[in-house]
């Protein structure tokens, strides 16, 4: 089952332990342009299967999209391929701009 975060909670933890985590950003290269969430891996989400040696097994991998579906959906597919720590941030990049930084663009 998919673990969720917080925006707020995630604020939190990349200012306490930010080394203990990866951001993986699931959406296109057009929204990462637009707007972005640093430090972060891109791998847009159709190229997940494709990029699996790239993602570490020892550490907490945070997905993210805009909304939050996409990143659900690649979380659940980690899952599958036996990723221990994988979890989902609700409401993606969008509620983090709203939330925690709004200098992030909305689109």
């Amino acid at each position: 089952m998919v673990e969720s975060i917080t925006t707020t909670e995630l604020e939190n933890l990349l200012k306490r332990d930010p080394a203990s985590i990866l951001l993986l950003d699931v959406r296109e290269d057009d929204e990462r342009a637009v707007a972005s969430i640093e430090p972060s891996m891109h791998i847009p989400m159709n190229s997940v299967p494709d990029r699996l040696a790239e993602l570490p097994r020892d550490r907490r991998i945070i997905v993210f999209c805009h909304h939050g579906g996409r990143s659900f959906a690649v979380a659940g597919y980690l899952e599958t391929e036996g990723f221990k720590d994988v979890t989902n941030l609700t409401g993606g990049i969008d509620e983090w701009s709203r939330v925690v930084d709004s200098a992030v663009p909305r689109y």
